[in-house]
């Protein structure tokens, strides 16, 4: 594009290479990277949590303080991610912690201070540090105060007057819903009437002043974005999707192949690439590998993945009834994650039970999630709903054809084989019950024991899907034009 250069200030409360806990990190890396491969001036801003690798030796840029109460001591420290500048914002009483935003599954009491600080400082910075960027775009909810505070807050500085905001939502269920006494620090908040963030006479959310303050809402799936306008895709916030629809644009998140490719992948046994002859023994090596690592018995039959967190979002309830009768058929299903302790005790019951069939490795284990990608035919995605998800993108490109149900970024990116057999990249199934998720893990394990051939061309197909960053990065661009 022979377009006039951005500049645009990237605000986000993790970002893969420095510190992650989801999906929100790779893409706070994997946008700005290929923004800037795009010839644009991106910087990121992110908290200087204490466990950033190097972070206590970074440069000091600014020693400074918030301008407007509660003219908090911060300084700003510079570091960089694939090439792209960090402006990291110190505040020890905030983020020289042991976690980013929980211990012990117990969120820090003073998460809504610690982040309207975040906030606040990320613009608070921009002056002082003589970047004056056209773009700012927050993500979720802990940066949803940066489009309200640009706009309340500066509004009528010069330095700010022509800045715009964009918004994008990763995950809606989490909203940062705090009292008013919680923000009790900020000027605005001290009123106790911020209609633009409150939900009710005693509490407001953060994503709420967020989405009803930017110049742009952004999901990250086209049907993400429309079910954000219905009550149950929203978790109660339709009414301000609704409300900002004109505003709300869906781009489907890229891939980072980087770190997920089966031809250079580092984890695996053996690399295999996009030919049928190559993928076939690529597979099947992984596969043995797997098999013995779980400690399955090695032999050739239809293997099924699954690694995700264990919650209900990822739709575990609904293969949770039906697994005894999946598991009476000649497969193999590996399942790897940690979450809700009721959900892992229940799948340990099942393996215990079908321990020639069944292996659950409850873990986060980085290695295994590239085996599991590698060494299965069929990954699992049953999610209850799933903004964009990357899983089933790792699996099209390690030739394991998803599983998914038709929602969000899945319904997005993967083509179902009885809808479209000659663009099939997996198998697509809507309704939220464990009997249609039943149907299709049949209607894989029948094609695979009845027609093996097809099932190689669908993986060498799912193989040639292209989810590359540097599309979806055009999409963002043409957003952040249409903001200013």
């Amino acid at each position: 594009m022979a377009t006039k250069k951005l500049s645009i200030l990237f605000v986000a409360s993790e970002v893969e290479g420095l510190i992650k806990s989801g999906g929100l990190a790779d893409v706070a890396k994997a946008l700005p990277e290929s923004l800037l491969g795009l010839k644009q001036d991106v910087r990121l801003a992110i908290p200087a949590y204490s466990q950033i690798a190097g972070i206590e030796n970074a440069e000091v840029l600014l020693d400074t303080q918030l301008d407007t109460a509660p003219h908090t001591q911060y300084q700003v420290v510079q570091t960089e991610v694939a090439g792209v500048p960090v402006y990291a914002i110190r505040c020890e009483q905030y983020f020289a912690r042991a976690e980013m935003y929980a211990e012990n599954n117990q969120a820090y009491s003073d998460n809504a201070e610690r982040f309207a600080f975040f906030s606040a400082a990320s613009l608070d910075m921009l002056p002082k540090l003589s970047f004056q960027p056209q773009i700012i775009h927050a993500n979720d909810w802990h940066t949803g105060l940066v489009p309200y505070f640009l706009k309340v807050r500066h509004q009528s500085d010069d330095f700010f007057k022509s800045m715009r905001s964009v918004i994008s939502i990763h995950n809606a269920v989490f909203k940062g819903v705090f009292s008013y006494d919680e923000l009790q620090a900020f000027p605005e908040f001290a009123t106790r009437h911020v209609p633009e963030a409150a939900v009710s006479e005693t509490h407001v959310t953060m994503l709420k002043a967020g989405v009803m303050c930017a110049d742009k809402i952004n999901a990250v799936s086209p049907t993400y974005a429309e079910e954000l306008k219905t009550e149950l895709g929203s978790h109660g916030m339709s009414h301000e999707f609704n409300t900002r629809e004109d505003d709300l644009i869906g781009i489907l998140n890229g891939c980072d192949y980087s770190s997920w490719n089966p031809e250079t992948d580092t984890y695996l046994p053996k690399n295999y690439r996009a030919t049928k002859q190559s993928m076939i023994r690529g597979k099947k090596a992984n596969r043995q590998a797997l098999q013995d690592e779980v400690g399955l018995p090695v032999k050739d039959v239809a293997v099924y993945g699954m690694v995700c967190r264990l919650t209900q979002q990822k739709g575990v309830h609904y293969l949770l009834p039906i697994l005894n009768e999946f598991l009476k058929h000649d497969v193999q299903l590996v399942i790897v994650g940690t979450g809700d302790p009721v959900l892992a005790a229940q799948l340990k019951e099942v393996a215990a039970l079908h321990g020639e069939k069944f292996a659950f490795v409850e873990a986060y284990n980085n290695k295994l999630a590239h085996w599991v990608e590698a060494g299965s035919d069929f990954f699992l995605m049953p999610s209850e709903f799933e903004p964009c998800g990357l899983n089933q993108i790792y699996s099209m490109a390690y030739g394991t054809l998803p599983i998914v149900r038709g929602v969000g970024g899945l319904k997005d990116s993967v083509n179902d084989y009885d809808e479209c057999p000659e663009k099939a990249t997996g198998f697509v199934f809507t309704k939220p019950t464990s009997d249609a998720l039943l149907m299709t893990l049949l209607r894989s394990l029948l094609l695979h024991a009845q027609d093996i051939a097809e099932v190689r061309r669908l993986q060498i197909e799912a193989m040639k899907q292209n989810f590359c960053w540097d599309k979806a990065a055009e999409h963002y661009l043409s957003m952040y034009r249409s903001a200013l």
